[in-house]
């Protein structure tokens, strides 16, 4: 591997990805618990990675680290020529609000909001409402959820929250998107987590 990423003025040539030496510990009481040590990770854009282990190995940990809901104890996170393991807590958030898109392990979907308005949330927060109505009912179609805009998540079964978990990481045409045992949900001994680049 190269001693130095790629400088923000290749972004369209490099890898989409790039995480170098990257280690993570929580402070367990007075013990420290190492998760991941020196971790390297290329993904290129188009790519399309899967993740696979044991519940606790550490998937979704690494999943948070790039995408900016962590920092790491050590290493460089670099996502389309953002360092993100250098930025503050505001800046990671205005970054994945922009250019991220979560399928989380729960789907998060927030519970007072219809189905449509969860998928049209991340347009809003972009500053982007003028499109999120047409955008949401484009997405919900497209997942098999045409019908259901109007629909609370306690109303949805398993799979219908996953759908609309999926559409809202789509919304705003993210650069990437990271899945947190998006597809295999209901097997927890063969959980994954996904990172699909475009």
């Amino acid at each position: 591997m190269s001693d130095a990423f790629q400088t923000d003025d290749d972004t369209e040539t490099a890898p989409l990805v790039r995480v170098r030496d990257l280690r993570k510990i929580y402070a367990e009481g007075d013990r420290d618990h190492l998760v991941l040590d020196e971790l390297d990770l290329t993904v290129e854009r188009g790519e399309l990675v899967v993740i696979l282990g044991r519940s606790g190995s550490g998937k979704s940990t690494l999943l948070n680290l790039v995408g900016g809901i962590d920092r790491p104890t050590d290493g460089e996170v670099v996502i389309g020529g953002e360092h993100l393991s250098e930025e503050s807590e505001t800046e990671r958030t205005l970054f994945r609000r922009r250019r991220i898109g979560f399928i989380f392990q729960a789907f998060n979907l927030i519970p007072t909001l219809t189905a449509a308005e969860n998928v049209r949330l991340p347009l809003e927060l972009a500053g982007r409402a003028s499109e999120a109505e047409r955008r949401a009912a484009e997405l919900l179609e497209a997942v098999g959820l045409g019908g259901r805009g109007d629909s609370f998540p306690d109303r949805l079964s398993g799979g219908e929250q996953q759908r609309v978990a999926v559409a809202r990481a789509l919304a705003h045409d993210p650069l990437l998107i990271l899945a947190d045992a998006s597809t295999c949900w209901s097997a927890p001994t063969a959980s994954c987590g996904c990172t699909a680049a475009r």
